[in-house]
């Protein structure tokens, strides 16, 4: 995994508790959700790559039939 960078980040008091609320709602720390809330502006402003697609598991059938 790549180094963070670490900076100083200074927001007005109704922002952040705004920000500190919303992250509570998703069960981020404030600063995981300033990260994502910037990675997916950043994304969407086409200045990011997009994320790479995981594999979908083969969801195969797991039931069997029983013989009388």
């Amino acid at each position: 995994m790549a180094e963070k960078k670490k900076f100083l980040l200074r927001a007005d008091a109704a922002l952040f508790s705004a920000l500190e609320k919303w992250a509570a709602d998703d069960l981020r720390s404030i600063n995981a959700q300033i990260e994502y809330l910037l990675t997916e502006a950043a994304r969407k402003s086409g200045r990011l790559k997009p994320a790479p697609e995981l594999p979908v598991p083969n969801s195969q059938s797991t039931t069997t039939s029983s013989e009388d």
